[in-house]
């Protein structure tokens, strides 16, 4: 399955000094593009990257597992510092697939979760 993560940088992950920055750079955003490379070679990122204008990163993982989705993300050196959500996603087929039932329901002139009445003893 395919999830959009959304990674930004937490309010308390901001540095400070000059110092903390360099760190920051060195220790975290660095090691953590270096990773992403890998991972995009890998095909386990599939899209995505460094957002423009702003320390955060959104890229579409392909995960079996909980455990996969938090093996790749928390093992970005960066990942302590964000604010991190994880939506999956389905298909645009497997999308349409769930609404063609509701559509052929609201066609009908029913709303969806009400039954169905057949025309005995009307």
């Amino acid at each position: 399955m395919d999830y959009l993560v959304d990674m930004r940088l937490a309010d308390a992950g901001r540095s400070t000094t000059p110092a903390e920055g360099l760190t920051f750079l060195e220790q975290y955003i660095l090691p953590t593009l270096e990773l992403c490379d890998k991972l995009v070679a890998e095909h386990r990122i599939l899209a995505g990257g460094p957002m423009c204008g702003a320390i955060g990163l959104a890229f579409i993982i392909r995960a079996d597992t909980a455990n996969d989705i938090d093996e790749i993300v928390g093992g970005l050196p960066v990942w302590p510092r964000m604010v991190t959500t994880v939506t999956p996603l389905t298909t645009w087929s497997e999308r349409a697939n769930v609404l063609r039932p509701r559509l052929e329901r609201l066609r009908a002139g029913r709303m969806p979760g009400e039954a169905q009445v057949s025309g005995v003893g009307r």
